[in-house]
């Protein structure tokens, strides 16, 4: 334990915190038992190690990632009791699905240790899910994404500016003081403003490596498939890299494949919960997530630049950057006459010169236009929308 404790206190005393994500202030810090979740990539051991400098005594606190070579001979409910013994109130455990019945001693160090506060974060969504179950009274789960471009304007270019509800986007609110032009900031965003290790060197490199151990290794090991399968799942985001956004056929899709019709909504599911892609769905389910897929879009617009740049239509860029910006904060699903559809609210998004006559009639509709600077009666600003959270 004596180098556990040694390297966790570098981790924190290394750790900056001059920028939070959106997402810390939303957690209720004083439960007893948080998981944090989300992609690979988009923050969440940064944002666990700034919490402790930020608001913890170090003496009390450990925080251990679930990878290390101290749990090949050592169990987590172990390591629980004796840093209880030794005073401890705060054990952090990051990417706690690369340990072994992580939800079952979880749930018996929270049934144990009544004064012990535990945080865990997982990478791999589906899995935290799947395993989530006898946690379900215990844990209080949050799930982390990417930058907004609110938050990519203060951690790339040091300009502070505060969220906006939606209600204040659509009524014109938002002043931007110190950025005469926002657009060539957005478009800067779009390309490599999503994931916050844009910051460092190869990024194009780095997020092909995400999205690689996110397909071969997380996905299957986790959701118990083997390798192949793993190698089935990198061919299907290829396919839908090249095709975006499209309605899905699946069984073309399973043909292509070489695999059964059956397993693909399952495969598009695994890779919409790991980050990779987004699936906007009809409100034929009545409860979210349940509805009919309608179309299949890239999870966020790096990564169309990213795996699909020869095939980054511009169009396709528009809507991915609304629906990923749009679903931190809001159940967004298909519009029957439109885009998109947010509660009441109807959205048609394109380019500046997108007319309104395909929502002239409907109430509460909305243009949402790229390439403009201001907006004026229903017609919004593309680039707004990245400040909702």
């Amino acid at each position: 334990m004596e180098k556990l404790l040694e390297v966790s206190a570098k981790l924190i005393k290394g750790t900056d915190i001059s920028f939070f994500r959106y997402i810390y202030a939303d957690i209720n810090w004083n439960n007893r038992m948080i998981g944090l979740t989300g992609p690979r990539g988009v923050g969440k051991t940064t944002l666990i190690l700034q919490h402790i400098k930020n608001a913890l005594n170090p003496s009390e606190t450990l925080y251990v990632t679930a990878e290390d070579f101290y749990f090949a001979d050592n169990r987590l409910l172990h390591l629980a009791d004796a840093f209880v013994k030794r005073g401890g109130k705060n054990l952090f455990i990051d990417e706690i699905h690369k340990y072994h019945d992580w939800s079952k001693e979880l749930k018996l160090i929270y049934d144990y240790y009544p004064d012990l506060k535990v945080v865990f974060t997982g990478s791999s969504v589906l899995d935290l899910e799947k395993g989530s179950s006898d946690l379900s009274r215990r844990a209080v789960m949050y799930h982390m994404q990417g930058l907004s471009f609110r938050e990519y304007l203060e951690l790339f270019h040091q300009f502070s500016v505060t969220p906006y509800s939606l209600d204040e986007i659509l009524d014109h609110k938002i002043e931007l003081p110190e950025i005469e032009h926002p657009l060539p900031l957005f478009q800067d965003y779009l390309k490599r403003g999503y994931y916050p290790f844009a910051l460092e060197e190869d990024f194009e490199t780095r997020l092909q490596q995400v999205v690689n151990q996110t397909l071969e290794t997380d996905i299957p090991l986790f959701a118990g498939m083997n390798m192949a399968t793993g190698r089935k799942l990198k061919q299907l985001l290829s396919i839908i890299a090249q095709s975006v956004p499209f309605k899905p056929n699946m069984t073309k899709i399973a043909t292509t494949l070489s695999v059964s019709r059956n397993n693909m909504a399952d495969y598009c599911f695994f890779i919409e919960e790991a980050g990779m892609i987004a699936q906007l769905r009809n409100a034929t389910g009545g409860i979210k997530g349940l509805g009919k897929v309608d179309k299949i879009y890239l999870d966020n617009t790096n990564l169309i630049y990213n795996l699909a740049s020869e095939n980054a239509n511009v169009g396709n860029i528009r809507e991915t950057f609304f629906f990923n910006q749009l679903r931190a904060k809001h159940e967004i699903i298909v519009s029957p006459v439109a885009d998109f559809l947010v509660g009441e609210l109807t959205f048609e998004v394109g380019g500046k010169n997108k007319g309104n006559q395909q929502i002239q009639k409907v109430e509460k509709s909305f243009v949402v236009k790229d390439d403009i600077e201001q907006g004026f009666l229903n017609t919004i600003p593309l680039w707004q929308f990245g400040f909702l959270y």
